[in-house]
């Protein structure tokens, strides 16, 4: 059983690993791990489906099965090949009472927004409002004046190689010391965007220009940019002209801080330092905005995806350039590049060999990952209702994290058609960004004063 830094031993020690998590906490698909016996297992629930399928449904409930097991309070997923499809849930939505997840919940999906968000951008540069190479400064000139506005273009924002920092930190100062309070202080907290622009803009980047870096603020400028060009709400009009467009019928921006649909609880641990892990399913997404604030069930971003790779949500051109990707990290030496990061949209290799296309998304207590065959044919998406489950040593280094692997087998094995095997002592960690904990050890300047 992993146990969290008791809060008065160590306290520097424990200040320091606080900053290395609180660095990295929203900016990937990270969660947090507790012993699958502090859950009763549930049941798999799965939707009927047609005798002849490509799909292997009974390892699919297996690996579903597993991961919650492993430790995940409650998941649900949706895989597809071609026209046949599976859905299945497993675990509990709600540790109190023991309600069972629901394949058909709706979730807050995170950084999957950002997809959206940069669908709805490149259709303006298809009507030539925008250049991709324009500076953001031609545009937002009051936002991101000087010498940034003049080098950071649209297609750095969209990409992450702006060199601008993200605004999280900033924006929730108390995640690198006092983490429940932090997320309890900003539960009904509004935020304008501009002003977390401004608060990133401030910040030390986490890298120099024309390197990846994943940062939220570019994709709030971007959805500025939308509004400057547009005359529209951006979110109202990527509701209209994307989401409506895809013909998705359970995907939106929250208007409040509560979701009016059916869902999960939605569970955040923070790496053990809160401990039991807290609901914070109602929880005000102005912080998150374009880059992250949206809704959505599996089987929505499955169309989506769909829809997006096979041409009908943009022009060629735009598609291209969206596909058109650079590195997202620094692999080791001796070690392959397994992960690229385009326009809002990245492909990543899996274990299998397989390279897919897609997004993965994460918030307060709400984990999200969709990915996708090149021509949309072969998908798998999951949601899952505990967060930042990993857990560390006193020395900062990462734990075996035996959730992440069953979450890894269970979308290999979806995407791959295999039926996942038995766990192994340590299954291959996701590329970085994604559930790397060596990542966390980066701490931002900004947040090494937190008190």
């Amino acid at each position: 059983m992993r146990h969290a830094t008791h809060p008065h031993a160590r306290p520097a020690r424990r200040r320091v690993r606080l900053a290395a998590v609180a660095s990295a906490a929203l900016l990937s698909l990270a969660a947090g791990t507790l012993p699958a016996a502090a859950v009763a297992p549930a049941p798999v629930a799965a939707t009927a489906e047609p005798a002849a399928s490509r799909l292997d449904r009974k390892a699919l409930r297996a690996s579903l099965e597993a991961f919650h097991r492993a430790g995940m309070y409650g998941a649900y997923s949706s895989v597809r090949d071609g026209s046949q499809r599976w859905r299945g849930a497993a675990g509990v939505a709600d540790i109190r009472t023991g309600r069972p997840m629901r394949p058909d919940y709706e979730h807050r999906i995170g950084s999957i927004t950002k997809t959206f968000t940069a669908v709805a951008v490149l259709q303006q540069v298809a009507k030539g409002r925008i250049g991709l190479d324009d500076p953001i400064g031609d545009h937002l000139p009051d936002l991101v004046p000087g010498e940034r506005g003049r080098r950071v273009t649209v297609r750095m924002l969209l990409n992450h190689t702006s060199g601008l920092a993200d605004y999280i930190l900033p924006a929730f100062p108390d995640l690198a010391v006092h983490p429940q309070r932090a997320l309890d202080e900003g539960r009904f907290r509004k935020l304008d965007p501009e002003e977390l622009v401004r608060l990133g803009l401030a910040a030390k980047p986490a890298a120099p220009r024309g390197t990846h870096a994943y940062a939220n603020t570019n994709y709030l400028i971007a959805g500025l940019l939308l509004e400057k060009v547009t005359g529209q709400d951006a979110e109202a009009y990527i509701t209209r002209n994307v989401i409506r467009r895809a013909g998705l019928r359970h995907t939106y921006f929250p208007r409040t801080a509560r979701l009016p649909g059916p869902h999960a609880k939605m569970y955040e641990s923070f790496y053990g330092t809160i401990e039991p892990a807290r609901d914070y399913s109602v929880y005000d997404m102005s912080w998150a905005g374009t880059a992250g604030a949206m809704v959505s069930t599996t089987d929505d971003l499955n169309d989506f995806y769909r829809h997006l790779l096979s041409g009908k949500l943009l022009g060629a051109a735009e598609l291209r350039e969206m596909k058109t990707t650079v590195p997202a990290y620094e692999p080791a030496p001796g070690e392959q590049l397994v992960l690229r990061y385009g326009l809002g949209l990245y492909t990543l290799r899996m274990p299998g060999g397989g390279w897919y296309w897609g997004h993965d998304g994460g918030v307060f207590g709400a984990g999200t990952w969709a990915l996708s065959t090149e021509d949309g044919r072969r998908q798998a998406a999951i949601g899952y209702n505990l967060m930042k489950y990993e857990r560390f040593d006193d020395t900062g280094k990462p734990l075996p994290d035996p959730i992440g692997a069953a979450l890894l087998r269970h979308m290999d094995g979806a995407l791959g058609g295999a039926p996942a095997g038995p766990a192994a002592p340590q299954a291959p960690p996701l590329p970085p960004r994604l559930l790397d904990p060596e990542q966390l050890r980066s701490v931002p300047s900004s947040s090494q004063g937190a008190s």
